[in-house]
């Protein structure tokens, strides 16, 4: 039993994959990385992980994404990460992935991203983590 669905859609030509469950160790990181070589297979290099869904990521899913990233820059496309909660930016902060891929706090803006022409509303990430823990302490 995979504890990771990804479900598939698109936007403007770019993919979404909407990720739910944990991103961890085992079958979830090979889903990901079968699913990625697929779309690639099929032509599409420019893909988004949604990943409001995502409780959790291990190292090896942290891997996974990376292998993902790379493989479709390679192919000339890009991956960006879209909805993390404040854990999975910590995560990605602390293992400074962040400086590599691309975050972004909305889809439309994740979208925005692939089209060189639109203007880019950049996420600040530690502005983020700041507000999260504010509204925290508040409830």
């Amino acid at each position: 039993m995979a504890n990771l669905e990804i479900q598939t859609r698109e936007k403007e030509g770019i993919t979404i994959l909407d990720l739910k469950g944990r991103l961890a160790v085992g079958e979830p990181c090979t889903l990901l990385r079968e699913k990625v070589d697929q779309l690639l297979t099929g032509g599409q290099s420019k893909i988004i992980l949604n990943l409001k869904q995502v409780d959790y990521i291990d190292s090896t899913g942290l891997g996974s994404m990376v292998i993902c990233f790379t493989r479709l820059q390679k192919a000339g496309g890009a991956l960006k990460l879209v909805n993390l909660n404040r854990r999975n930016i910590e995560l990605l902060l602390l293992t400074k992935l962040s400086t590599v891929m691309q975050i972004f706090g909305d889809e439309q803006e994740a979208v925005n991203s692939f089209f060189p022409e639109r203007e880019i509303k950049h996420f600040d990430i530690l502005n983020f983590i700041q507000q999260q823990k504010e509204s925290e302490q508040a409830g």
